[in-house]
């Protein structure tokens, strides 16, 4: 038990849970509305930098400092694809959601499978969006879990009772705050992060003998792993490396607590300033990913686990109280994320499951406590899949979320920009493209997402592509030609119910 660690741990936490609470009194209404919009989006009332704080602490989860260094503690220069794809999202960022904002301010929509109904007028569409978006939320909710837990550990607190505290006292907060608590608790999240990555990439490189030392270090300990691994990527890794960084990043703008996170700026101004600002960002996960190499130089020995690499290099290259902190930072990194991803699941299902479905038009307080209660369901079961299940499968579904995700470009991406593709073919494309992305993973038995290719001789032989890539150009392909059967047939289109105006402010 790393006793003052864990003391200057809980003193962050109980800071951040009171600033949670306090965050149902921030920026509120004086006339109290109770509404979807006011608690899911906050009332799209969020300037630059708090949209800022807020995107960056949704994208750069706990999970994110804990996996990126672990991939590459394990397996060497593969585990940057995640550096050149938050490079290819922000332009991508710029081009598309200042658009998908406008639209959705105009409409009211709180989320972008209300953006897929009102463009297409397709009820089974808009469901098939939902299902996609909470599907994938639910395994990276329990990835926080997962990294708070391997923090937990890595300081001597075991069992799953500090975990399930801590996620009571996040369900606690949520529901009462809404989206305003991880607003708050990002702004203290993202300096702390900056603190700690900052301090580490500088002080510790110091004790090893320098950065070459540590790249010879790290370059002899890759070879000896199986399979071997090394600082360069090899000629078969490219294609596999690229089409990660392409796909990854088409995922990363379409999650649904990305939206949630974007809807809530209150200009479509302010989506474009935090897209040129983000890649500040990319700096800090350029930084975030040396950890997993400044671990091997250390020679931190992970028992099997790579998870684990960063609190051990934390608890052994520094002092107690500022291992308490670094580790306070990567736990409240967690927080964030879930809060927003329960409240991103439970906007998609009060507004696009049970509303779509049911055809009951709610009323604005009714929305909103239908969500809070959905949004403790989320939570909880996202806890129940962390304690009852292996870590594995979380970090598998997790893996599955990324290709499921992208089978919405069509509908979001492209339909923001035309509606040329017919509605039900549209629904075919992407039903396609999840059942072949999720049995492309199956078959590499869920452990990678880089999946051989096979064609004729003629057109190359293997391709190792990122499955969501290969799905989507089955999605599209399959979309485009039935599009062009479905009006030959004269089949008849759902009705495009948004303001023409709204695409180009």
């Amino acid at each position: 038990m790393h006793t003052t660690a864990l003391a200057v741990f809980c003193l962050f936490f109980v800071l951040v849970t009171l600033a949670g609470f306090w965050a149902a009194r921030w920026r509120r209404p004086e006339a109290g509305i109770e509404s979807l919009e006011e608690w899911g989006l906050a009332g799209r009332s969020f300037g630059t930098w708090i949209t800022w704080f807020l995107v960056g602490g949704d994208l750069y989860t706990a999970y994110t400092v804990i996996a990126v260094p672990a991939a590459l503690y394990g397996t060497g220069a593969m585990g940057f694809f995640a550096l050149p794809y938050a490079t290819i999202a922000y332009p991508y960022m710029i081009l598309v959601l200042p658009r998908l904002w406008r639209v959705c301010h105009r409409h009211g929509y709180v989320t972008f499978a209300d953006f897929v109904g009102g463009r297409f007028g397709n009820r089974w569409l808009t469901v098939a969006i939902a299902l996609t978006g909470i599907l994938a939320l639910m395994p990276y909710i329990a990835l926080q879990l997962v990294g708070m837990r391997v923090v937990m550990a890595a300081m001597g607190l075991h069992g799953e009772w500090p975990l399930a505290v801590a996620f009571i006292i996040l369900a606690a907060y949520t529901y009462s705050s809404g989206l305003r608590a991880p607003a708050v608790i990002a702004i203290v999240k993202d300096i702390m992060l900056y603190v700690m990555v900052l301090a580490a990439v500088i002080v510790i490189p110091i004790k090893l003998g320098g950065y070459a030392h540590v790249f010879t270090l790290v370059s002899h300990a890759l070879a000896t792993h199986h399979p071997p691994g090394s600082l360069n990527l090899q000629p078969k890794q490219y294609l596999g490396y690229s089409t990660l960084a392409i796909g990854s990043a088409l995922a990363l703008m379409l999650y649904p607590h990305t939206a949630t996170a974007v809807l809530s700026a209150k200009s479509a101004n302010t989506v474009r300033r935090n897209a040129a600002m983000m890649p500040a960002y990319s700096f800090m996960l350029g930084m975030v990913a040396l950890l997993g190499y400044l671990a091997l130089a250390a020679g931190i020995d992970v028992h099997g686990d790579t998870s684990s690499a960063v609190p051990l290099l934390f608890l052994q290259s520094f002092p107690e109280w500022f291992s308490g902190f670094c580790l306070a930072a990567v736990a409240i990194g967690a927080l964030v994320p879930a809060a927003i991803m329960s409240i991103a699941a439970s906007n998609l299902f009060t507004r696009n499951l049970y509303g779509e479905l049911s055809g009951r038009k709610m009323l604005p307080h009714q929305e909103s406590n239908m969500a809070k209660m959905a949004s403790l369901v989320v939570k909880f079961g996202a806890l129940v899949f962390v304690i009852w299940l292996p870590t594995p499968y979380a970090i598998e579904m997790q893996l599955l979320g990324g290709i499921w995700i992208c089978q919405m470009v069509p509908s979001v991406v492209l339909g923001v920009f035309t509606r040329w593709f017919h509605p039900w073919a549209l629904l075919a494309g992407w039903a396609a493209g999840m059942a072949a992305g999720t049995a492309m993973a199956a078959s590499l038995g869920l452990k990678s997402s880089v999946y051989p290719l096979h064609l004729p001789a003629w057109l190359g032989g293997v391709y190792p592509m990122y499955a969501a890539i290969t799905a989507l150009l089955l999605n599209l392909t399959i979309a485009a030609l039935l599009t062009l059967v479905l009006r030959a047939m004269g089949v008849r289109e759902g009705h495009d119910s948004t303001d023409a105006a709204a695409y180009f402010g």
